[in-house]
């Protein structure tokens, strides 16, 4: 019986550690965003969020090639496929004397961490379902929260004593260390007789296959969404917390506060979930969601921006929102498709991570001296996800109420 509690809380940890690669390669970046923009030619200090929205754009195609892949070959040889790209792209960051250099670069690192990120999703799917796997992904969640709880303050330190190419350095070495591990300790979780041949016409089908469950598919547009409203948050953090609120050494640890409140939430869900299910948490904290961002713009609207102690209630209200809504939403979506996880994770991921980047660059603009308008995304990409929860338990024959 401990061999095999222990045997969960090492699965647990490795697929919060394949995860974590890419939020360090995120959440590390962020106090150095100014310097590596000046130091690759930026003159428009806009252009900074490109460094993280183009991340994810890599981070969203990837799957495509990685989730079939894994489908055909397994899981695990996958994975040290992304690790080895990820390595190549971090050199491409460390040499970078342009911005376009150094977007490339960015591109690819999110491209080569979509392997170990999608592969720990299906790795987690072929092994549970339903209101077990939402358990097992909070759980997994919250260890990964621990990351950007800390990378930020890593990142500042690495900044401060190493410069910004030692940021790199560090996020290569720790994905290293990570695929040890992995290779040492994770048994495959895709038995042969369960894998598909690789041809083109398996992601066709595959997607074909998956436009026919409607579960799947709703509930990978409102993941989508809060993706998008969320990657708002992400992309301008250092630039509020340290042009318009002059915040410059606190952002850290401002960004690990906010993070915490993220994971306690997370922490919650893993909990509450097998008593309340997936459904009626996703609901309450969508209309959560939707009441906090309406509740801010109403205090705030056409007005500057309030004291930073009332934006960090709000954010953090918002955010422990949040948490109970990214966990579950992946295992609802990823529900109906455990027979082809690897492409399933993929094709899911890729639609709600495009949305979340082409969402985050057209509200990311309008956040230059007040934060309104991020709240004003929260509201507006709430309320649409509101509608199509709506529409999934209106259109979906045999669905209980969450209540």
């Amino acid at each position: 019986m401990v061999k095999k509690v222990q045997s969960q809380l090492e699965f647990v940890a490795l697929m919060a550690a394949l995860m974590s690669i890419a939020a360090l390669a995120l959440d590390a970046l962020l106090p150095a965003l100014d310097i590596i923009g000046n130091a690759v030619g930026v003159t428009n200090p806009a252009h900074n969020q490109l460094l993280i929205l183009l991340f994810f754009l890599g981070l969203g195609t990837g799957p495509l090639l990685f989730g079939p892949i894994s489908d055909s070959l397994g899981r695990k040889p996958v994975v040290f496929m992304g690790f080895g790209l990820f390595i190549f792209a971090s050199l491409i960051c460390v040499y970078a004397n342009s911005l376009e250099i150094m977007i490339t670069g960015r591109v690819l690192q999110g491209f080569a961490l979509s392997a170990p990120r999608t592969i720990s999703i299906a790795m987690i799917r072929d092994k549970y379902s339903g209101n077990y796997m939402a358990r097992i992904m909070s759980f997994v969640t919250v260890v990964f929260i621990l990351v950007p709880i800390i990378a930020p303050a890593l990142g500042k330190w690495i900044l401060d004593f190493y410069g910004w190419k030692a940021i790199f350095h560090v996020q290569v070495v720790f994905g290293i260390l990570v695929a040890v591990w992995f290779w040492k300790r994770q048994p495959e979780t895709l038995v042969p007789r369960k894998r598909t041949s690789f041809r083109g016409s398996v992601f066709v089908s595959g997607y074909k296959e998956l436009l026919n469950y409607r579960q799947t598919m709703l509930f990978t547009i409102i993941w989508g969404f809060i993706t998008g409203s969320f990657l708002v948050y992400l992309s301008t953090s250092q630039q509020i917390f340290q042009e318009q609120y002059a915040l410059k050494e606190a952002f850290p640890y401002i960004f690990a506060a906010l993070a915490i409140t993220i994971g306690t939430a997370t922490l919650l869900n893993g909990t509450l979930v097998l008593r309340y299910g997936m459904l009626r948490l996703v609901t309450v904290s969508m209309a959560s969601y939707v009441l906090i961002s309406l509740l801010y713009i109403v205090l705030f609207a056409g007005k500057s921006n309030p004291p930073f102690g009332v934006l960090l209630l709000f954010f953090a209200l918002q955010f422990f929102a949040l948490g109970f809504l990214f966990g579950n939403l992946r295992s609802i979506a990823m529900e109906p498709v455990g027979h082809i996880a690897g492409i399933g994770a993929a094709i899911t991921g890729f639609i709600a991570t495009i949305m979340g980047v082409a969402i985050s660059a057209y509200i990311g603009k309008f956040v230059i001296d007040s934060v309104l308008p991020m709240f004003i995304g929260f509201l507006v990409c709430g309320l649409i996800s509101f509608m199509v929860l709506a529409y999934f338990f209106l259109s979906k024959k045999g669905v209980q109420s969450p209540f």
